[in-house]
Order: structure tokens, then C-alpha cells, then sequence
């Protein structure tokens, strides 16, 4: 098997960016969270921007549909806040 390391600093290959993206990270910031990804040096942030731009995005589908994305941050909680 092929790997090719998009991530160098945490051993992150390039399949695992598109697992992480098809299991709905769909920003830079969504796939560090998963797998820490772009969050020592910053070299492979381009890199992953790169991926991430050429597959489909659940969570960004959504959003076109004008769908809610974070069902836990919806109306009611945000009027408690208030």
C-alpha cells in the first residue's frame, strides 16, 4: 500500500484526510480536531485545504440547502443565553 503523509509531524497520510473528510470534517480546523493534523508546524495546511476542496462535504451540502449543521446549537439554546 502506497502512503503518502500529509502530515508529517503526526504520521497523517492523505487517505486518512479523505476518511476523516468523508466522516463529515470538512474545514483545516475539523480535521486537527479529528486527528491533529496541521496543528505543529502548519506545513500541511495547504495540503489539506487541497484535499478537502476537491471532495463532496456533508456538513457543507447542508448548509447549501440551507439545512442546520450543528443541531445542538439551534434557536432554543441561543435564546437561554439570552
Amino acid at each position: 500500500m502506497n502512503r503518502v503523509f500529509v502530515c508529517s509531524c503526526f504520521g497523517i497520510t492523505e487517505q486518512q484526510v479523505k476518511k476523516h473528510a468523508e466522516d463529515g470534517a470538512c474545514t483545516p480546523r475539523q480535521i486537527a480536531s479529528a486527528c491533529k493534523a496541521g496543528t505543529d508546524c502548519g506545513s500541511c495546511v495547504r495540503r489539506i485545504q487541497a484535499l478537502l476542496g476537491r471532495g463532496a462535504c456533508p456538513r457543507r451540502e447542508l448548509v447549501e440547502q440551507g439545512q442546520p449543521v450543528l443541531a445542538e446549537l439551534d434557536e432554543p439554546a441561543l435564546d437561554e443565553a439570552a
